[in-house]
């Protein structure tokens, strides 16, 4: 398996308060995190950090590998475990009142894979010439048109369609979405924050994923200028993982 990790600020925020990492755990399984950060005065920055490091160590402690229904409750607990760090963080310091983030991770090994997540960061993967959003954006604008108030043209346009109806650390006790994947020779999944899938089509990614003359670290750094083309109005992270020959994953990275 091969991994590309590129991250942005964007052309109108200050810092980016994105934070991502990819690594083996344990030598068997890839992982891969997404966190996309809010709160004001560099919060959203310390509630991602905080985030990919509490699911990093929880995942080197992690020795179950058969990443199927059984793993759910194992996965579920790690990203709890993330929220309790960053709410106890932010009820104890009154700089980081009402921090958060969301989260989208992925855990890939032998044939299958867990994607878990809170928020609008998301995974997609690219099979066959088909690309599908294996992600729910828990937001208003989400539900409002599942609820069929809103048609995709005008959530797409809406002006809250950034507010978040879940996110990581803000509350306590929070749902955890967490889904079993197969996964092919041949695939490719992206995780990425809405600083991409917020400003870039659909077709676009995929066209971009299925450019063959550019190799994974190019094809991460297209979909990053795409973004900022568009305008930029946002940090921009991207993580891409392909499955040319069932090989093991090697390296690491963060961001």
């Amino acid at each position: 398996m091969r991994t590309a990790l590129r991250s942005h600020v964007g052309k109108v925020r200050q810092i980016n308060e994105d934070q991502a990492w990819f690594g083996q755990v344990n030598g068997h399984a890839l992982a891969a995190i997404v966190a996309d950060g809010m709160g004001g005065h560099r919060a959203g920055e310390v509630a991602s950090g905080l985030t990919v490091n509490s699911i990093v160590e929880s995942l080197q402690n992690w020795d179950n590998f058969e990443l199927g229904a059984d793993a759910i409750p194992s996965l579920r607990e790690i990203i709890r475990t993330a929220n309790t760090t960053v709410f106890e963080t932010a009820s104890l310091n009154e700089q980081y009142h009402n921090m958060g983030t969301t989260v989208v991770m992925a855990m890939i090994s032998q044939g299958s894979g867990l994607i878990g997540y809170i928020g609008d960061s998301r995974a997609y993967r690219i099979r066959s010439g088909q690309l599908e959003q294996l992600t729910e954006d828990h937001t208003l604008v989400n539900e409002l048109t599942k609820s069929g108030q809103l048609s995709l043209e005008e959530a797409a346009q809406h002006p809250r369609r950034n507010v978040l109806t879940r996110a990581l650390g803000t509350d306590p006790e929070v749902a955890i979405d967490v889904q079993v994947i197969d996964w092919q020779i041949g695939d490719r999944l992206l995780l990425c924050s809405d600083g991409l899938s917020g400003m870039v089509e659909d077709e676009l990614i995929q066209a971009t994923l299925e450019q063959s003359e550019l190799n994974l670290e190019q094809q991460a750094e297209r979909l990053i200028e795409l973004a900022l083309e568009a305008g930029g109005d946002d940090n921009i992270t991207v993580i891409i993982i392909a499955d040319d020959a069932g090989a093991n994953a090697t390296g690491g990275g963060t961001a």
